[in-house]
């Protein structure tokens, strides 16, 4: 299995329980750190050459098949897991490369940036006053991102939504490539104002046809009724939803979210696997 780190940039801790739960089954977990991730080669993005060579969805779908064929992975042989961000990637390789994973894990990500945009939008509406969301919307608007009591209602949210229950222990800088976050995401998970903006594979997602896990936290960021409508797409995609999980549900949940995991990996190996 060839693992894809969300972020853009946050790096491949989520995936560190894989091999515990996985290599008992036989199964031979590969995470890497994309370029501008912490763990990884930093180019100074200050330069615009560098950014225009590197800050694109080429780039990184390139380096997946780089990754791939550098760990001698054949056609057909390997699985490929993408959480948030990892997870789009996960999808645009599938579509760029047809019949080259055995599997597809989709975790957390739906198929296109307007929905997850309209409903982090609700999230806050739900969660806070409308004053708040106004002075949120408002700082914004003035790109004054180090407000801190902005920063605060933002954490606030990731506390709810994004990993809801942070067991691990926490490094005491951060760890997130922000250059590269930034770049496609914006300044936090409840604004996009990147590259990300309007991108979808909603209307080519029919046309991915190995089978796949789509799998989510049961209260996350992300709209599990866009997941249901993947699932109805996809000719052979199952979902699946970890209770009190948030975005990081592998994190938050993980006996649930490896259950699930594995019973897909044992059926796609058996010939027994069926979509819901």
């Amino acid at each position: 299995m060839l693992t894809l780190h969300g972020g853009p940039g946050a790096g491949h801790e989520p995936y560190e329980r894989f091999p515990e739960f996985l290599n008992p089954d036989g199964v031979e977990v590969t995470q890497y750190d994309q370029l501008g991730a912490w763990y990884s080669d930093q180019p100074d993005f200050d330069d615009p050459a560098n950014v225009e060579r590197f800050l694109n969805y080429d780039y990184y779908l390139n380096e997946v098949e780089e990754v791939r064929q550098q760990l001698g992975y054949e056609d057909g042989e390997f699985y490929l897991a993408g959480h948030s961000w990892g997870g789009l990637l996960a999808q645009e390789y599938a579509l760029r490369h047809p019949g080259v994973v055995k599997g597809l894990i989709i975790i957390s990500m739906i198929d296109n940036i307007d929905d997850y945009v309209t409903n982090i939008n609700a999230i806050r509406e739900h969660e806070f006053d409308a004053d708040v969301v106004a002075f949120m919307r408002e700082v914004e608007e003035r790109g004054e991102w180090d407000n801190p009591t902005y920063q605060a209602y933002a954490t606030q949210l990731d506390q709810a939504y994004i990993t809801r229950h942070p067991n691990a222990p926490h490094h005491q800088i951060s760890t997130m490539g922000t250059a590269v976050y930034n770049h496609f995401q914006g300044n936090n998970e409840f604004v996009i104002t990147g590259e990300l903006a309007h991108w979808s594979v909603a209307e080519r997602l029919h046309e991915i046809t190995v089978p796949t896990l789509l799998t989510f936290g049961g209260h996350e960021s992300m709209p599990l009724s866009v997941a249901r409508e993947m699932r109805d797409k996809m000719p052979n995609a199952r979902l699946r939803v970890t209770p009190d999980a948030g975005h990081v549900h592998m994190v938050d949940n993980p006996e649930v979210f490896f259950y699930n995991l594995r019973h897909f990996i044992q059926d796609v190996e058996t010939g027994t696997f069926q979509p819901d």
